[in-house]
């Protein structure tokens, strides 16, 4: 395998470790309890740590794959959930999802930043490498 598909990997692994950590030191430190969009996301999220790791060991690009499809998914919840946090005309008509809104904020750093931007950013890195990856490999044949 090549050094461009190995560092890829670590790459992924390391950016799902960082979301995986995040989340669970907003849950479990900070004790803000997730709503259902979020339980999803992590849902997505969770595996890619151990694909990745796992991928890496065994020198296996093929698990891009993988990683493309779930990150792609959870793209899709996170910006879906960023939506229906920042645009009126979503949230408006947002369904209720439990004991916690989805619309809710338990952070807005600069004035943007929310849990599922985070997310959305970790999948969106994600996603990209996945698909470089598959570039390469389909280069390498």
């Amino acid at each position: 395998m090549s050094k461009k598909l190995e560092n890829s990997l670590l790459f992924i692994f390391f950016v799902s470790l960082v979301a995986t950590c995040g989340s669970l030191y907003f849950s479990e430190i900070r004790n803000y309890e997730p709503c259902e969009l979020c339980w999803y996301q992590r849902i997505l999220m969770y595996p890619i740590v151990l694909i990745s790791l796992v991928a890496y060991i065994q020198k296996n690009a093929r698990i891009a794959v993988t990683t493309a499809v779930f990150s792609c998914i959870g793209g899709l919840i996170s910006l879906y959930h960023y939506g229906i946090q920042k645009l009126d005309f979503l949230s408006e008509n947002a369904p209720a999802c439990g004991r916690i809104p989805c619309t809710g904020h338990y952070i807005n750093w600069l004035g943007f930043i929310t849990i599922p931007f985070l997310a959305l950013t970790a999948f969106i890195l994600i996603a990209i490498t996945s698909f470089y990856m598959l570039k390469v490999l389909k280069e390498d044949k």
